[in-house]
């Protein structure tokens, strides 16, 4: 073999690591990958060792409500999750339907309002409106939330880009409802008025 010939498979190997190494960065980039709730198993550990070790950490935190959420949620961090969303969806009213329906002005609009879409007998049987309540546990699993609709996605699993991505969508809401008011209760301040 010539030297050529070697700088040509070395050259190649390396312009192979490179492409995977940016497709693995590319790819970290649009799918937010987190690491599981749970551990795949459960290791045994005697009582009197769990007790100490449940004395010894810190309370967990309470998870924020959804009116916490959305009161710190932002539409341009919304805007980079919907990068997700936008092979089938759009805000502009411009652009109609894609694969999904045009979401411009679907919060607090009905489920399954649009007269130029298809929606599928699930959604249109459905009822009810798009209320941030209802938009979150969609975003969340659209398939458990609405069992039979056609969407093909997977949710969000973050609720604060549930969140994100609904202040989002009320930015593209010609008179969006006013944001649900956090509780004094959700909020653990029991002096705090709503």
């Amino acid at each position: 073999m010539d030297t050529m010939t070697i700088n040509k498979i070395v050259a190649s190997l390396l312009i192979g690591l490179l492409l995977v190494k940016v497709g693995s960065m590319l790819s970290e980039s649009v799918f937010d990958v987190e690491a599981p709730e749970h551990p795949a198993y459960a290791v045994a550990v005697a009582e009197s060792e769990a007790a100490e070790t449940a004395e010894a950490a810190p309370a967990k935190a309470a998870e924020p409500t959804l009116a916490e959420l959305l009161t710190a949620a932002s539409p341009d961090k919304g805007k980079r999750v919907f990068a997700k969303c936008m092979a089938c969806h759009s805000v502009n009213p411009a652009d109609g339907n894609k694969v999904g329906p045009n979401l411009h002005n679907v919060v607090g609009a009905p489920i399954a309002h649009r007269d130029d879409f298809n929606y599928s007998d699930a959604l249109k049987s459905h009822g009810g409106t798009w209320t941030y309540e209802m938009l979150d546990h969609w975003l969340t699993s659209p398939k458990d939330t609405i069992p039979g609709n056609k969407m093909a996605f997977g949710g969000v699993s973050k609720a604060s880009d549930r969140a994100n991505l609904i202040a989002f969508l009320r930015a593209n809401t010609e008179n969006p409802p006013p944001l649900p008011a956090a509780t004094a209760e959700a909020s653990g301040d029991e002096t705090a008025t709503p």
